[in-house]
Parts: C-alpha cells; structure tokens; sequence
C-alpha cells in the first residue's frame, strides 16, 4: 500500500513512518519541515521512502504530492493550546484551512484517517466521555480540530482517531507534552510546579499512536466512517499522579500551588470500549513511557537539540 502522510517528519508521523517502512508499505512524507528534518534521515536508505517538501496551504502542491496514493494519513497540524495561542491566524489555515485543501485534492476513492484529539471534548463536567459525547473545545486547538474533524467525516472514506494525550520518545522530540515536560523539567531542573493538581486525562505512547494507524488502514472496511476515541482507561492519571509516579523514580523539588490557572482547561475520563471492540488496545504504559523518556533527558538534553519543542 502507498500511504501519503501529511506532517511525516513530526512527532507522530516520523513514527508512523518507521513502522509502515517496517511493514513493506511505500510512504510519501509531505512535511514543511518546519521543526527540522532530523527525525527522517535514516528513512532515505529505504527506496520504498519518497519525500517532498511542502505546506499543506499550498493546494497546488498537495494535489500534486497526494496522486498515486492509496491512503492518505492526516497529522500536519499547528498542535497544543500554547502553539495555537501563540500564533491563531496560522493554527486556523493549517489546521481547518489546510484541511478543506486535502479534502479538495483528494480523490475519493483515497482512505483516509485522521489525526484527531481528546481535546475536542474540552472541560467535560458529565461522567465518561464517549464518541458520542457532545463536544466542548475550549481552546483554539481544540476548535480548530473539531472543525477539521467534521469536515472530514462529512466527506466519508474515513476515520477519524481522537486520541489521548501522547506521550513518550519519538525520531523527533516534544517538550510540549505533559508527560514529557514534566519528565525533562523533574530530571533537568530538579524542580516542578503544579496548578490544578487534580485536573485528569488520559495518555497514550506515540508508538501506540502509530500502531492505531496501522490497525486503522489494515481493518478500514470495518472501521471506516467511524469516530474512535483512542487510549486506555488504565492510563486515566491526574497531573498529581504523573508528577508523584516521576518523583518514585528520580528525586526533585514538587510544589502543589494553590494560586494560580493552567490556561488548557482540559479535565475528563474517556471510554475506550469502542475501539478496544475492533481488536486494539495500548502496549506501552505510562511508566514504561516514564522510563524511556528518563533515559533520553539523563544522556542528551531534549530543550537543546530540539530548540523548538
């Protein structure tokens, strides 16, 4: 199979990269390399790997790179609340605007699976959020991708994966995330500071992500159509539990503060049991993830060789 990634040399997509070369598939990576192109490197020993560069605000370009392939996995996005925040106008024409482009150039014959978030739920104050659960973003991330989701699932031949919170170590590193900033703050600062403690969500490791991709275009028949929350009820921790799970393993100065806001609202448990019925649940857990991410911080510095993390 021929897959065309959008966002291929990112967190996500140099993972899911890894694994489809791994699977004897041909991968078209469309990347802007806008946080550099380290992380595909070894991929152009493989002849089964092309890749272009380009930004999918650039229709002619996507029509262009997208022909021939047989699925198409969307990742390219403007990803976090901070990132948004820091830049609205562009989170809207990557993000919703970028999208409608793909969708455009698109043939419709062509599968597509989409990168979609937990964070389309928002501040949720019901019980277990499923995929029929009404959403509730409350950042520009979390619009500006339930916008792109529903455009997607309106244009059928997809899926639409709304994942956890990722986490863990990838070709190309993120300090934006949760799990990872807390790891590298505790192991290279010595120090962390909470608000909000109790604020729950769920995690998932990005190889776990890679593999739903996976699963997702090897049983798209089934599937197809279909929104999937993607995760694990087991890894429903608070950031107290995060933070108290990291400090078991290396020592570092905690303070719960009792002043103060984090701006990303998100607090809510989600139900897995949809996904979990196709076949597909996590392998890695979050204190595997922990470890893995202790090792990397302890031997090279994350904030340093990746300058925009």
């Amino acid at each position: 199979m021929k897959v065309f990634i959008t966002g291929g040399a990112g967190y996500v997509g140099s993972t899911l990269t890894a694994r489809l070369l791994e699977g004897g598939h041909k991968v078209v990576a469309f990347d802007n390399l806008m946080s550099g192109g380290r992380s595909i490197l070894p991929f152009f020993a493989n002849p089964a790997f092309e890749f272009i560069r380009g930004d999918i605000r650039d229709k002619a370009l996507l029509g262009q790179a997208v022909k021939g392939a047989d699925a198409i996995v969307h990742l390219a996005a403007i990803v976090g609340y901070p990132a948004c925040k820091r830049d609205p106008r562009l989170a809207e024409e990557v993000n919703i605007d970028g999208t409608m482009n793909l969708l455009a150039v698109r043939v419709p014959s062509q599968r597509i699976l989409y990168a979609s978030t937990g964070s389309n739920y928002g501040a949720y104050a019901g019980g277990l959020c499923t995929e029929e659960t009404p959403l509730n973003p409350v950042s520009l991330y979390g619009t500006s991708k339930t916008k792109a989701e529903q455009a997607i699932m309106n244009e059928g031949n997809a899926i639409s994966f709304r994942f956890a919170t990722a986490f863990g170590v990838s070709h190309r590193m993120r300090l934006d995330l949760l799990i990872n900033d807390f790891v590298y703050r505790a192991l290279r600062e010595k120090s962390l500071i909470l608000y909000e403690k109790e604020f729950k969500r769920t995690f998932i490791h990005v190889r776990d992500m890679a593999r739903a991709f996976v699963f997702g275009l090897e049983h798209f028949e089934a599937m197809k159509d279909e929104v999937f929350n993607v995760g694990s009820e087991t890894m429903n921790f608070s950031k107290q539990d995060i933070a108290e799970k990291i400090q078991k393993k290396i020592p570092f100065y905690l303070h719960f503060a009792d002043v103060g806001k984090d701006e990303d609202q998100r607090n809510y448990e989600v139900s897995y049991e949809k996904i979990r019925k196709h076949g597909l649940t996590t392998t890695i857990d979050v204190d595997q993830g922990i470890d893995e991410l202790i090792r990397a911080c302890a031997v090279i510095d994350l904030r340093s060789e990746f300058s925009n993390v």
